[in-house]
């Protein structure tokens, strides 16, 4: 056994203990040494004793009666009597060493020491009743009853044939001389007999406490010495200081000693009745070992004297009894415990059984099919559940192979897998295979095979069969439209990608990779005015139509909405992807049927090829596939841009492009944060008069690097980025806080400010709201403001924008359509909305005054103004030509170069002034 594992068994005694250990036998021994050479004379040693056997048992009684403070409940108030026994001994030894030492006087037999004396026989027996008085079954209860009686019986038995037979023969001066004397042995007995039944106990469980042991070596010494002591004052040759006296003080130091031990961890010690395993017989032997050991003295005894003696014969005899119904007692537990070993077999038994007919149930009621087969192959068990999952009969398919269920591929990797598990014990594997069933129909299944060969209850290889038909083709199901669009069946976005990606990764230096971006024109006015299920009834027969101008190995893809993408992957040269393009055009250029209407929507497209791409856009297959899809993105734009219905090659300049558009993106995001912007005003000119009516406010970017960026390049931006919101809002804020400047420089003459806005401000925050709190900022009169729109203001979401124009209109500001007669169905919107002018675009105008004069459409412009009471502006007024044929018409205001260019806030403000001044306008 290791160090280590003994340091387990036998715990680490504290320090101090072990110094109390060592203190304690090295005072034993000194007095040991000094009582038995008789060091100093009997004067010196009669003084050593008396001091010691005072000292010592109050000592011990100190130990125990703290110890039994820290200790609740029964065993605490077994050391409580331990110790005031103790104590009683301790006062006994004090008058003791007071008559004989102080006073000088021989001590009486009997005599006052005594009471203390006997206080301890009386106490002491009762704290070990109380330690050992834990309930027990009444077989346990009995058991023990007897046990004790046997240990008693032979304690007395021995102490008769060496203490109390020759205390009574030798006599004594009185009769309580003689009581006393028995007295002390008699408890000794008593005291000797509750410990070993308390050792025997432990013992049988499995353990004896250090306290236990210690009291028990310490009544041993007592039991010797009270024997000696009254043996010798029968006698009178007992003198104090001699070699009995060490057997008390031995005794006392043992007591404090147990009452310094460390106490146990846990309850153990409150609870001293706990059971643990029968590991040690000798708790058990113990009382027969004390029988035999009085009967084994008895018989040297009578052999020794003549006569016997009627208390050794009636105490032989108690014991033969106590012997026998021991003897009973233990065939009544044997028997007990033979039918409780029966009934727990039979218990378990049962309990076997039923699990037995539990696992044959599941295995036959299994989803999985459960066959052993040998190493051959051969079918040597079939599981009943083959008839419910695969249709054939268990007992058709035991002797038969296994292969001849399976196709050719799944039978070569069963076969292949059952070879290479057999080599190894309670292997197992995973396979999947085609199994057929009994109807001829072919399922998927997964078998698990598992190495039982070794095993002699199985002695084959353990097939587990699952058909997983069902899973697979859920799977299959899954896999398609993880990769598939729901509603045209056309390949998605991701595996759009995949495929791109798988072919960058195979082309070759005479391979070529092309991809076609597509995007819709018109589809959102369809969706809009037909509906979302008309839109996806036109998305559907597109994907038809683009299925049936590709080639079988080209990929065509929906992305989502209106976008769609076809892969075009070809030895180079070998396609042309324009060609490709123009089928695509051409097949939506023909009307598409919906409702009973033909619907023309046709396809904006974007070509690009691998060949363009960088080395560091093909570096990676899925960056490279991005790129190119990037790529044919922007040719779509282009495409879009050039009016749609038409393909345009990727060509790396759009690329730049697009990267000068992301970085002046940039910059415009910081340019209202460092005042780039400025406002100028063009003069709107009332036509009868020629006075200057009002402006128009325009905005102009002034870059620190670029110079003056045109509004047609940061405008579209601006909206698309929703840029436009907070710089609409700046723009407005700026025209007004202008208009009130020049009111109060003195323009007292009513003119109006016009202020464009986009149709991102309807759709991205609360217009009107914004509006409002502008003119509550700025002091501008609502009657002097006017909003001007396109009309795809008018023609997206209809509804919501006219609320929004509703709400405008309320605030008392003045709407204007702007490039008016460019939109759809402008004119069938003028009558719902609240709008008070419309501005000719210079489309229009340009035309007038000009040989072959086309001034028709502009004057049914006028005339539908003043039709429904709307003021009209002519814009674009560049030659006095135009400027009469207008004044013709009776248009009402106009605005242009022939007036004036848009100007900085200072010069329009002198332009208004000049003009309040000057009574004349300006004329040809």
């Amino acid at each position: 056994m290791t160090v280590m594992a003994r340091s387990r068994r036998v715990p680490r005694r504290p320090r101090a203990w072990v110094l109390w250990c060592l203190a304690v036998a090295a005072v034993t021994g000194s007095f040991a040494v000094v009582l038995s050479l008789g060091l100093g004379g009997p004067r010196v040693t009669q003084t050593v004793s008396n001091v010691g056997l005072a000292l010592a048992p109050l000592a011990a009684a100190v130990a125990c009666l703290g110890r039994a403070r820290t200790i609740r409940g029964r065993i605490g108030l077994g050391w409580t009597f331990l110790g005031l026994g103790v104590l009683a001994w301790g006062l006994g030894g004090v008058c003791w060493w007071y008559l004989e030492s102080v006073r000088g006087v021989q001590v009486p037999f009997p005599s006052v020491a005594d009471v203390g004396y006997l206080g301890m026989v009386l106490l002491t027996p009762t704290g070990l009743l109380i330690v050992s008085g834990t309930r027990q079954r009444p077989a346990v209860l009995v058991r023990s009853l007897l046990d004790g009686l046997m240990i008693a019986v032979s304690l007395m038995l021995v102490a008769w044939i060496f203490v109390f037979g020759p205390l009574i023969e030798a006599g004594a001066d009185t009769s309580l001389a003689l009581a006393i004397s028995l007295a002390y042995p008699l408890g000794d007995v008593v005291i000797l007999t509750l410990v070993a039944y308390m050792l025997a106990r432990h013992r049988r469980h499995g353990h004896a406490r250090v306290p236990l042991v210690l009291v028990a070596t310490g009544a041993i010494a007592f039991a010797l010495s009270d024997m000696g002591y009254a043996y010798l004052t029968l006698t009178g040759a007992y003198e104090s200081g001699g070699g009995t006296d060490v057997g008390w003080f031995a005794g006392f130091a043992l007591i404090l000693l147990a009452a310094r031990s460390p106490r146990t961890t846990g309850t153990a010690e409150r609870q001293s009745g706990t059971r643990a395993p029968e590991s040690r017989p000798i708790g058990v032997l113990l009382p027969y070992v004390a029988v035999v050991g009085a009967l084994g003295t008895s018989m040297v005894w009578l052999a020794r004297n003549e006569q016997s003696s009627t208390f050794v014969t009636a105490s032989r005899s108690v014991l033969i009894l106590l012997i026998v119904g021991r003897q009973l007692l233990t065939l009544l537990e044997n028997r007990d415990l033979t039918r409780g070993l029966e009934a727990r077999v039979a218990d378990r038994t049962a309990e076997l059984s039923a699990s037995e007919r539990r696992f044959h149930a599941l295995v036959q009621q299994s989803t999985d099919v459960v066959t052993v087969v040998g190493r051959d192959g051969y079918v040597l068990y079939q599981s009943e559940s083959i008839k419910r999952v695969f249709g054939y009969h268990a007992p058709d398919v035991v002797g038969q192979h296994m292969n001849g269920f399976l196709d050719a591929d799944s039978a070569h990797r069963l076969s292949g897998a059952m070879v290479e598990l057999a080599a190894t014990p309670h292997a197992s594997t995973v396979v999947e295979a085609l199994v057929r069933h009994g109807d001829g129909s072919w399922r998927q299944a997964e078998v698990t095979i598992t190495n039982q060969l070794s095993d002699p209850n199985v002695g084959g290889l353990v097939l587990n069969t699952r058909d997983v038909s069902e899973r697979k083709t859920l799977q299959e199901r899954l896999v398609h439209e993880a990769y598939h669009d729901g509603l045209t069946q056309l390949a998605n976005r991701a595996r759009f990608v995949e495929r791109t990606a798988e072919a960058l990764h195979g082309l070759g230096p005479d391979d070529d990779v092309t991809v076609l971006f597509l995007d819709l024109d018109g589809f959102k006015e369809v969706n809009d005015s037909l509906g979302h299920l008309a839109g996806d009834q036109l998305l559907v027969q597109v994907a038809d139509r683009l299925r049936a101008a590709v080639r079988a190995g080209d990929l065509v893809a929906r992305f989502g909405g209106d976008e769609f993408a076809v892969l075009v992957p070809a030895p180079l040269r070998s396609v042309d992807p324009q060609a490709v393009a123009r089928r695509i055009v051409t097949a939506l250029e023909r009307p598409f049927p919906l409702g009973g209407r033909d619907v023309h929507v046709p396809a904006s497209i974007g070509i690009a090829a691998a060949m363009w791409l960088s080395d560091a856009d093909s570096g990676a297959d899925a960056e490279g596939a991005e790129q190119l899809m990037r790529n044919a993105d922007l040719a779509m734009y282009r495409a879009k841009a050039a009016g749609g219905g038409r393909y345009t090659d990727f060509h790396p300049q759009m690329l730049a492009g697009l990267v000068n558009r992301l970085e002046l993106e940039a910059d415009l995001r910081l340019a209202l944060e460092r005042g780039e912007f400025e406002m100028h005003y063009q003069p709107t000119v009332s036509l009868p008069d020629s006075a200057v009516t009002g402006f128009e406010a325009l905005i102009r970017w002034r870059h620190p690097t670029r110079g003056v960026v045109p509004p047609q390049d940061f405008i579209p931006i601006a909206e698309a980025s929703g840029l436009i919101v907070p710089l609409g809002r700046w723009a407005l804020t700026e025209a007004c806080r202008q208009a009130m400047a020049w009111r109060a420089q003195g323009a007292e003459q009513p003119f109006t400010m016009a202020v464009n806005v986009s149709v991102r401000q309807f759709d991205r925050g609360d217009l009107p709201g914004m509006v409002g709190e502008v003119l509550a900022e700025t002091g501008m009169p609502a009657s002097r403001l006017c909003l001007e729109m396109t009309e795809s203001v008018l023609m997206s979401d209809s509804a919501e924008n006219l609320a929004a124009l509703v709400r405008l209109k309320a605030l008392g500001l003045r709407l204007a359509i702007d490039d008016f007669g460019t939109g759809y169905s402008s004119l069938a919107y003028l009558r719902r909305f609240p709008v008070d002018i419309i501005k000719i675009d210079r489309a229009f105008v340009e035309r007038l005054g000009t040989p072959g004069d086309d001034s028709a459409l502009a004057h049914t412009i006028v005339q539908l103004g003043q039709s429904l009471g709307l003021s009209t502006v002519a814009e674009g007024v560049e030659e006095y030509g135009q400027l009469a044929a207008l004044r013709v018409m009776g248009c009402n205001q106009a605005q242009g170069f022939y007036f004036s260019r848009p100007l900085p806030a200072a010069q329009a403000g002198r332009l208004l002034l000049e003009s309040a001044a000057a009574s004349p306008a300006v004329t040809g």
